[in-house]
């Protein structure tokens, strides 16, 4: 395997395990944007600043599925 896959069965378990807890991290900060958003004056520097970090988030997360499940394709 090259140096960019888990190798054993820990390192894959604890790559699910953040996956895990970073996708609740992006659920939780998708639910304060919608509830910031309802706000009679919205705070559009939060709105910004938690959006650019759920983002972030999401590509962390798809940065580890990739490393989980790694293209097939050669």
């Amino acid at each position: 395997m090259n140096d960019d896959t888990p190798e054993t069965t820990a390192e894959m378990a604890e790559l699910h395990a953040r996956v895990k807890l970073l996708r609740q991290e992006h659920s939780d900060l998708a639910a304060s944007i919608d509830a910031l958003s309802l706000a009679v004056i919205p705070d559009q520097l939060m709105l910004a600043r938690l959006k650019r970090k759920k983002l972030a988030l999401k590509d962390e997360i798809v940065k580890i599925e990739d490393e989980i499940l790694p293209d097939i394709i050669a």
